[in-house]
């Protein structure tokens, strides 16, 4: 789903596609994401999340996504894979 499918919040969450996820020095992954409220920017803030944080939203994430199919520009953890006996697995 991209941000034009989506009906219009008032508060908006997204993130700053030229901003990549990166790891500070205590190791905690840190991705940037804009905020809008009623379609006008108001603030870009830090997503800060531990480790442990961060396998739990992957978790969930994964869980969410399960049979839903990836899309062509996906991540390479979302590609089909073909088992051997035929099983498929994300």
């Amino acid at each position: 789903m991209t941000a034009t499918d989506r009906p219009r919040a008032e508060l908006q969450i997204e993130t700053v596609p030229s901003e990549r996820l990166s790891r500070d020095r205590d190791g905690h992954l840190r991705l940037i994401l804009k905020v809008d409220h009623q379609g006008k920017h108001v603030a870009t803030v830090p997503l800060v999340l531990s480790m442990v944080e961060a396998e739990r939203l992957h978790a969930e994430l994964c869980y969410a996504l399960d049979g839903e199919p990836a899309p062509a520009d996906a991540p390479e953890c979302r590609q089909l894979v073909q088992y051997p006996g035929g099983r498929r697995r994300f």
